[in-house]
């Protein structure tokens, strides 16, 4: 189940054209968590791409959010996010 889920997230978040995408699997690390208990996962994301230009970070939380709607709250109970343009990136 965790590689499917995997495959979605990165399917759904091409739409960003991301330059940079690291999604890491860290369900393991809350066995136990009311969350975990409905099969939703969590994960860490970092995602490098010019579509966050100009915006703030919740602004590009929303973009993030919008492009995994119907994941969220079923496959994924938590996502951290680390979401940054190509110049943020280098400096």
């Amino acid at each position: 189940m965790p590689e499917a889920v995997l495959a979605q997230l990165r399917e759904r978040l091409a739409v960003l054209e991301p330059e940079l995408l690291e999604i890491e699997d860290e369900s393991h690390r809350h066995a136990g968590h009311p969350g975990a208990a409905s099969g939703g996962g969590h994960y860490r994301l970092r995602l490098v791409s010019q579509c966050f230009a100009g915006l703030p970070r919740l602004a590009r939380h929303r973009l993030v959010y919008d492009a995994l709607d119907g994941l969220m709250k079923r496959e994924v109970h938590a996502l951290s996010m680390t979401l940054q343009t190509p110049e943020e990136r280098g400096a």
